[in-house]
């Protein structure tokens, strides 16, 4: 039930047909007697700038959750940005503190890598594939990067988005060994699709799925359908799998710590969401 008292999270972008965080963080904070509601709002991307100002006026908005198109015009609109999102050039949470000013991060890389650890694998000292280098593939690098992998190959059709991802991951974390231009994901330990590949019928696969090692964890982040054509290829080679919404479940946790709500595990958040597709 919304009263006076609810305090409102936004979750911004377009189109709000595909969004999922609603079905899981409004279940949860009903249960846990939490007067909070995330509240889905499509807003065209001309009209973005002038409408996040207003909304994050509003007194009882703790922030927003950020989704496409809105992940980097946000980062010119707010006042102070994490390390991630220097990397990555986007964000998709900003928080409104207790002053008034905005702060943004981004999470999308958290949950992969809190997903990856959850599964019992191991980030530090592996070998890396990320295709795609937008902002998913871009925060899912830099969260891989801080938690200590070794080599990371880095792909998309667009080289010079790639070959700048690559630049801004050396200045922060020079010790890696970090190439581009490839998306042959053998004898890479976790193979990550971040691109949008899989979102429709037909969609070709991001990489040659038979040059995948059988030992490898293989991660998805698209969330139109839970098993893509590009996982079901994965596992009948035997890998070990993370389908899209893993990275919203075990990225919600950090949300809500950051957002200064009480603390979930991703397992409490399972329970009780209503995730429909």
């Amino acid at each position: 039930m919304i009263s006076g008292h609810t305090t409102l999270l936004a979750h911004i972008g377009v189109p709000t047909e595909s969004f999922k965080a609603p079905m899981i963080y409004n279940p949860w904070f009903e249960q846990s007697g939490i007067d909070a509601v995330v509240v889905p709002m499509g807003c065209e991307a001309e009209e973005f700038p002038v409408f996040f100002k207003s909304l994050m006026r509003l007194r009882n908005i703790v922030g927003a959750l950020i989704t496409m198109p809105h992940k980097i015009s946000v980062v010119g609109l707010v006042d102070e940005i994490t390390t991630t999102v220097k990397i990555c050039g986007s964000s998709n949470a900003v928080r409104k503190n207790a002053d008034g000013t905005l702060t943004a991060d981004m999470f999308d890389g958290e949950g992969f890598a809190r997903g990856v650890l959850s599964k019992g694998r191991t980030i530090q000292g592996a070998s890396v594939i990320v295709v795609g280098s937008g902002g998913v593939g871009s925060a899912i690098a830099a969260s891989l990067a801080k938690a200590g992998t070794a080599r990371m190959t880095l792909f998309d059709t667009n080289q010079d988005s790639c070959n700048r991802l690559a630049e801004r991951l050396k200045q922060h974390y020079p010790q890696i060994e970090i190439t581009t231009g490839s998306n042959d994901p053998a004898g890479h330990d976790i193979v990550v699709n971040a691109t949008p590949l899989g979102m429709n019928a037909g969609d070709p696969l991001p990489m040659d799925t038979d040059r995948i090692d059988p030992s490898a964890f293989v991660g998805e982040v698209v969330m139109k359908a839970e098993q893509t054509r590009f996982l079901a290829a994965a596992s009948e080679r035997g890998c070990v799998t993370q389908v899209g919404t893993d990275m919203l479940f075990e990225m919600i946790p950090a949300y809500l710590e950051f957002f200064g709500y009480p603390p979930a595990t991703p397992d409490e958040l399972r329970k009780v969401a209503t995730i429909r597709y």
